[in-house]
């Protein structure tokens, strides 16, 4: 059976480092000084920026850092990632992507996890030397999909047209380089522009789910509609030595 690597992209994700026009603000620079960096160097998080983020633009939409985080943790741990058979961006509400090596193991740790983001915005990929694991740049999502040129996009959203998941999985599945896009972000649908650039846009549950679970069970559909848990007890049961 030719199986077909499924491109993930975290899409508007609400993870950023503090905007400039609210590096000023009381909070952010209390927070400032807690961290022992400036501002321009911290990952913006509403648990501790809420009060700043009042005036900020489609506020409701930012800060929210812990998305990506979680859905990461679900996306890279998965058989399918450990197959080769996913490849991983974020793109971001502030227009950057981040291309995600397929071996990346992040910290479990969420303030490692900012730590690390904060690396990553500052010098542009992790680790510094060699091969990056994690590497970021300027970039819009209809930049990012014209590189990875999908033959088919799904968009799923809690505004799109109502389907059970199996059924959206099958169209991921019988494309020959298929893409999701999962909203990385707290509330609220993907911009205009966002949908624009998907072939379809569809909705798997009648209430809107976390990001993370939305990952989690589109993956495992599509590992359970490619045979890949068969596949993996089958070769675990080939290699274990049998008992005489």
């Amino acid at each position: 059976m030719c199986v077909n690597v499924l491109t993930l992209i975290m899409a508007e994700s609400a993870l950023e480092v503090i905007p400039k026009e609210l590096r000023s603000h009381p909070s952010v620079l209390s927070h400032s000084r807690r961290r022992g960096k400036p501002p321009s160097r911290l990952i913006l998080d509403r648990s501790y920026h809420h009060a700043a983020m009042k005036r900020l633009d489609r506020g409701w939409k930012r800060g929210r850092p812990d998305i990506v985080h979680i859905s990461l943790l679900e996306a890279l741990g998965s058989p399918l990632n450990r197959e080769g058979l996913l490849r991983v961006f974020v793109h971001t509400f502030d227009g950057h992507v981040i291309t995600i090596a397929s071996e990346t193991r992040l910290p479990r740790n969420y303030m490692r996890f900012i730590g690390l983001m904060e690396q990553l915005f500052e010098l542009g990929r992790v680790p510094p030397s060699g091969k990056p694991l994690l590497k970021i740049e300027r970039k819009s999502l209809k930049m990012l999909l014209e590189d990875v040129k999908p033959s088919y996009v799904l968009a799923l959203s809690s505004a799109g047209k109502p389907t059970t998941l199996p059924k959206a999985v099958l169209r991921l599945t019988n494309s020959e380089r298929p893409a999701v896009l999962v909203g990385g972000f707290p509330a609220g649908d993907f911009e205009e522009e966002t949908v624009e650039l998907a072939d379809e846009v569809l909705s798997i549950d009648p209430e809107t789910l976390e990001a993370w679970t939305v990952t989690s069970r589109v993956i495992y559909e599509y590992e359970r509609a490619i045979g890949l848990p068969e596949r993996r007890l089958k070769r675990q049961l080939e290699e274990k030595p049998s008992k005489v």
